[in-house]
């Protein structure tokens, strides 16, 4: 039988492969119907009968897969053809198309679609070819879904958590690609409240999982952006229930979605940024743990750059004003922080360990420091406590009374495994001392001792001056 041409004779070509046994000949019918549909012309128009008939062909390629054996190599294969060709005309018709949309809905193409792909995603060892079917039909409920909340909820309704979830662990790329595109498709805010719920959570981990394993895959990393990080209960329930190498992935979408314009919403709702100053509290033990020879295991090293990436992730919340400056108020969070500084600089000078200061600026020192896990750790805590004191009168005298405020003198000076410590510790004096005449009398009880540069102060609008034997500060004539 030769494939109609003529696009008026398409359905009634289309209507004799059901009243006869499917054969080659046959599926360049389906093409036909197919090619035709890429026209927005022939799909304003194609008749509501064509769709029926495809509907038929179609539940009946369903039954006839299913009772297919691995045998029946040939059988199966055609089959499969017809399958993917099938949703290839599905997915052509759903282009730009609410009227063609609505209608395959009303068919019940969703629910027939959505158990085919059920099956081929159990078969997909067995059977060659099966990948092509599978991607398809993935693509039709991505067309399907756009722009159409209606459809958008079945699709939800029919597949979610389980098939969306099997679909994203299936091994081939452009599988995966397609079904994250479909969650996309489909998410808004309360859906991804029903990912939240601990019995659901397993389909977000998936979803970040990949963002790890497979980068180029966009849509995943858009999931994350423009849904997950909006929900405080979802990164609330998912950060408990992961390991700490996937909380670092996690962190490093927080900390890209940051990345972007200051003065802009980054989209990050409070409660988020106070979970991760919770967390950064928890857990900086493990970070000391890492003194110590026997702290080597890699368990232990994780939990510790997770501990790391969470301060790296508050100095870039603090740095940015308006948005995320309540972070000074959160309970003990500086109190927390001005401790563990106290405890890595007493450990680093007790005796060498990966906390000790370091004067190593030739290239092989260089390279061999730069694999330390807690490279820039002190550096950042000091930056943390600069943040946290700006502008802040209960702050700047809680590091007073800390004892902090010599502690971060210590550190004006130049240290290889602490880029750029010195500036960050001049930035903390600024904001310890400005507008605060308590923690500026503190340094007049201080006596010079060893190398600090105090000259980035001139830059902040201070001058640290020495008189006979003790240290005073100055403003200068520049605005504050």
């Amino acid at each position: 039988m030769a494939a109609a041409t003529n696009r008026d004779d398409i359905s009634s070509s289309v209507s004799r492969i059901l009243n006869e046994k499917r054969h080659p000949e046959h599926l360049e019918i389906l093409k036909t119907f197919t090619t035709a549909l890429r026209d927005q012309n022939y799909r304003d128009v194609v008749d509501v009968e064509a769709f029926s008939t495809l509907l038929k062909i179609f539940s009946g390629l369903s039954s006839d897969l299913q009772t297919c054996t691995d045998q029946d190599v040939k059988s199966v294969a055609l089959q499969l053809q017809f399958a993917a060709e099938c949703f290839r005309a599905l997915r052509n018709s759903c282009v730009q198309s609410s009227r063609n949309q609505s209608l395959l809905r009303e068919l019940g193409f969703i629910d027939v679609s959505v158990q085919l792909l059920r099956f081929l995603h159990a078969n997909p060892k067995s059977w060659e070819g099966v990948f092509e079917p599978l991607r398809c039909g993935i693509q039709f409920l991505g067309n399907l879904s756009v722009g159409n909340q209606i459809c958008k909820d079945e699709i939800w309704r029919l597949s979610f958590p389980g098939l969306l979830l099997q679909l994203l662990n299936v091994d081939d790329e452009k599988t995966v690609s397609y079904a994250s595109m479909v969650l996309h498709t489909c998410l808004d805010d309360s859906k991804v409240e029903e990912m939240s719920e601990v019995q659901n959570i397993q389909l977000a981990r998936k979803v970040v999982e990949l963002c790890r394993t497979q980068p180029e895959l966009d849509w995943t990393v858009l999931i994350v952006t423009q849904h997950f990080l909006k929900s405080l209960s979802l990164v609330e329930n998912i950060f408990s229930a992961m390991s700490p190498s996937e909380r670092l992935t996690l962190l490093e979408l927080i900390s890209a979605q940051l990345c972007g314009d200051e003065s802009l919403d980054c989209g990050i709702p409070p409660g988020v940024a106070g979970l991760l100053a919770s967390s950064f509290q928890k857990g900086c033990g493990a970070v000391l743990s890492l003194a110590s020879s026997s702290a080597s295991n890699d368990e232990l090293l994780q939990e510790a750059l997770t501990v790391i990436s969470l301060l790296d992730l508050l100095c870039e919340m603090t740095s940015r004003q308006g948005q995320f400056m309540f972070l000074q108020d959160h309970p003990d969070l500086l109190t927390t922080t001005v401790e563990l500084l106290k405890q890595v600089h007493i450990i680093g000078k007790s005796s060498k360990n990966i906390f000790s200061p370091a004067q190593n600026f030739d290239d092989e020192d260089k390279q061999s420091s730069s694999g330390s896990p807690v490279i820039s750790f002190k550096a950042h805590l000091i930056r943390l406590v600069a943040n946290l004191c700006y502008s802040h009168t209960n702050n700047q005298n809680k590091v007073r009374e800390l004892e902090g405020i010599p502690l971060i003198l210590d550190n004006c000076r130049i240290d290889s495994n602490n880029p750029f410590i010195s500036q960050w510790s001049i930035l903390a004096i600024r904001n310890l001392f400005e507008n605060n005449t308590k923690n500026q009398e503190v340094l007049a009880t201080f006596e010079r001792r060893g190398e600090a540069d105090y000259s980035a102060l001139k830059d902040l609008g201070f001058t640290v001056e020495e008189r006979d034997g003790t240290l005073l500060l100055r403003t200068t004539g520049k605005d504050m």
